[in-house]
């Protein structure tokens, strides 16, 4: 039996970790969380939890990094705000205790839901102050609020100007509507469940925008086929159609949501899943050269590294054996800021010219990269409908490859190399 199914057994009296919305969430119907500044957790499916204890090792460098299993529950402060806590499992003290609490804090603006509606909170105030302040005006404001997250949910495209306060970094925290309809959405299943069960297990992973100051971020439905092979008719039949009716049928790859900082413009772009699935094969080419646009110009040092890792990628996957990433997703991930470029033989005094944010320590990675390079991340996320038959447990074995992803690869991989020889590259 797997370790997910076993009873859970939470350590008394261990010391939790407040879970914060994860704010580049830009895809998916799982809630995702941030745990600290590099590591995000998510509910655990034993499917997925299976899949990435067993992966091959040629497979990690595309995947996030696996790091365990805590135990989540909601708690509900005296002010009525519920908030998600995770404690280690019983034995386990390594995972949260070794956590900085003072990383867990909010940095900028936390999404806290009370039993009625969303509160947004400051820093600079404290969830107590906020609450009094505020106790006066809550009837006209929170209808206000209501009626202005409806209005986020059902967009499927939308710009925001990033205030000249503050940097773009700061502003980004505060708008992708996709994290908060994904935080709404859990601690209310968690909530209608609470008389029955407050106690979940959620699977550790690496936070892959950590290192990024202003995270740009691609998701990418892959395959021709979503549908798991133990989804019912009704299930298969959706997904079978959505498979048509997008580009996934096409092209083996559609548009599953995209967050783009634009420099030259001052906005944040975000699309979601639904606009994803209306676009044809040439509106989906548009998408993904708009991912890569600035606002100014094309970011062309970042297609040849893109290139490379999806090259690489589909190299990898061609020489798993059963394997099938049913409604997997790709993300592609680059930094909306752009470092200066300092080549290998700069001297001392070339260096001391960049700025002191650019020299600070956090930064240096990028800052005294070498002309010509650029950091883009390309990971395959989300396994709960893969199989292979190494699980053992399922009904269906595949052999060979999984053709239907390597196809949306290719066809991913013509498309960028069509870009980049368009723009002139």
């Amino acid at each position: 039996m797997s370790p997910a199914f076993r009873a859970m057994e939470v350590e008394p009296r261990a010391k939790g970790v407040l879970l914060e919305p994860f704010v580049h969430q830009v895809g998916g119907h799982s809630c995702v969380l941030r745990f600290n500044e590099t590591t995000l957790c998510k509910p655990l499916i034993p499917r997925e939890h299976q899949f990435y204890e067993t992966l091959p090792a040629e497979m990690r460098r595309f995947t996030p990094q696996y790091k365990g299993v805590v135990s989540v529950r909601f708690e509900e402060d005296e002010d009525r705000n519920l908030c998600l806590i995770a404690y280690p499992l019983k034995g386990d003290h390594g995972i949260v205790d070794n956590v900085d609490s003072s990383d867990c804090e909010p940095k900028s603006k936390v999404l806290r839901w009370t039993n009625k509606k969303l509160h947004v909170l400051e820093t600079e105030k404290t969830p107590k102050d906020w609450v009094r302040q505020h106790r006066k005006e809550e009837k006209t404001k929170s209808h206000k609020l209501e009626e202005e997250f409806e209005w986020l949910k059902k967009s499927e495209v939308l710009y925001y100007s990033v205030e000249k306060k503050g940097s773009a970094s700061s502003q980004l925290k505060h708008y992708n509507p996709w994290s908060m309809k994904c935080h709404q959405q859990q601690l209310q299943r968690m909530k209608e469940n609470a008389k029955h069960r407050n106690q979940y297990k959620f699977i550790l992973l690496e936070n892959l925008t950590s290192r990024y100051e202003v995270p740009c971020v691609l998701d990418l439905k892959m395959g021709t086929r979503q549908h798991g092979d133990d989804a019912s008719e009704e299930k298969a039949a959706n997904q079978i159609r959505k498979c048509q009716q997008s580009t996934s049928a096409v092209i083996g790859v559609r548009v599953c949501g995209m967050q783009v900082y634009q420099a030259g413009s001052g906005q944040l772009m975000f699309m979601n899943k639904y606009h994803g699935r209306k676009l044809s094969v040439q509106g989906f080419k548009e998408a993904l050269f708009q991912f890569f646009h600035n606002g100014r110009s094309l970011r062309r040092e970042l297609l040849g590294p893109v290139l490379k890792k999806l090259t690489e990628l589909k190299a990898v996957l061609e020489r798993q054996e059963s394997y099938r990433f049913y409604s997997s997703s790709l993300l592609v991930i680059y930094d909306g800021k752009e470092w200066p470029e300092v080549a290998l033989d700069s001297d001392a005094e070339d260096l001391e010219d960049l700025s002191e944010e650019s020299a600070d320590e956090s930064a240096g990675a990028y800052a005294y990269k070498p002309i010509g390079t650029s950091s883009v991340d390309v990971r395959m996320i989300d396994f709960a409908h893969t199989t292979c038959r190494l699980y053992g447990e399922d009904s269906v074995v595949h052999e060979g490859q999984d053709a239907g992803y390597i196809f949306g690869l290719q066809s991913l991989i013509d498309i960028v190399t069509e870009i980049s020889e368009e723009s002139g590259e």
